[in-house]
């Protein structure tokens, strides 16, 4: 029997970007470094949370492609008794991209939940059959306003902030080269008095960004990319962080420097296979370490 306490908790289902570490098609030294078992790297699933406020119901955010291998190895979501079961109550959309909203094919055994979501995301699902295997006698779909909390299961609160962001790559124009504003989403939890906001992607650090963050206990925020260029600099990519919807975390508009002044515990989430703060002795993890932020990782657990 797995013991659930009691109280909020935020367990880091997976910490990586789109692609994972290592990324399957890529050879880059970071992810040599993992796949050849190096102490310094650890391997990472696709970005998804996973908050509680009882022990008892589960919201994820973020249906991440891994989510079935993230399930498996994470025991506070398991089965509860010997049939058909699980812990999870509600599944909340922050985007539609293609690493937050295909893990929601592995939720198709006819297991009821909640599946909550903005009015875009939601015809996204719609205009695409196959997420169709969500019976939807068993799975309900929420639509969400921005801003409006909502009750989402056990004592959480649910209230979805509003961020700069962009389509995803599938709805791009062809030859774009400028990003097309899109729904994007960061995911406020509310739990006895305590908050923990997700925001695994974030094109800007605006004054309206930052009043939206300031009340958080608990941070998890896009840590991509280390620095603007990163991919250009690798020669794994022609897009800086900003055209693809992420603001850097080094620079004079990055994370480290907009984010400094506010009170909540600073987690960097959903980071990319090239980013050097994957490794542990690297400059730029001793960096974003001096500056007071943390990097997630796996299996992290965060109780407040």
């Amino acid at each position: 029997m797995i013991e659930r306490q009691a109280g909020p908790l935020a367990v880091v289902l997976g910490s990586a970007a789109g692609g994972g570490f290592p990324q399957w098609n890529c050879g880059c030294r970071l992810c040599r470094l993992v796949r050849h078992g190096d102490p310094r790297v650890q391997p990472a699933t696709q970005a998804s949370v996973a908050v509680t406020g009882d022990g008892k119901d589960w919201l994820v955010v973020g249906a991440s492609p891994d989510l079935r291998q993230q399930l498996s190895q994470t025991p506070l979501l398991w089965p509860r008794t010997e049939g058909r079961d699980s812990p999870i109550s509600g599944v909340v959309l922050t985007g539609g991209d293609v690493d937050v909203i295909a893990g929601l094919l592995v939720l198709r055994e006819r297991q009821p939940f909640t599946l909550f979501a903005p009015a875009a995301l939601l015809k996204v699902l719609a205009e695409n059959d196959v997420f169709n295997v969500l019976d939807p006698a068993v799975v309900r779909r929420v639509e969400i306003a921005p801003l409006q909390p909502i009750s989402c299961g056990g004592n959480l609160t649910l209230t979805l902030l509003p961020m700069p962001g962009k389509v995803p790559l599938y709805q791009e124009r062809a030859g774009a080269t400028e990003p097309e504003a899109g729904p994007s989403y960061a995911a406020l939890v509310q739990a006895d008095g305590r908050n923990i906001v997700v925001a695994t992607a974030c094109a800007d650090i605006s004054p309206a960004v930052l009043e939206q963050l300031r009340g958080a206990d608990v941070l998890f925020f896009d840590g991509t990319l280390f620095t603007d260029d990163e991919m250009i600099v690798a020669g794994l990519g022609g897009k800086t962080a900003t055209r693809m919807g992420h603001v850097p975390i080094s620079g004079p508009h990055g994370a480290l420097v907009r984010l400094a002044e506010l009170p909540a515990r600073r987690i960097l989430l959903h980071i990319n296979n090239t980013n050097p703060i994957l490794l542990r002795d690297s400059a730029e993890r001793r960096q974003v370490e001096a500056a007071g932020f943390e990097v997630a990782f796996d299996g992290m657990e965060v109780r407040l």
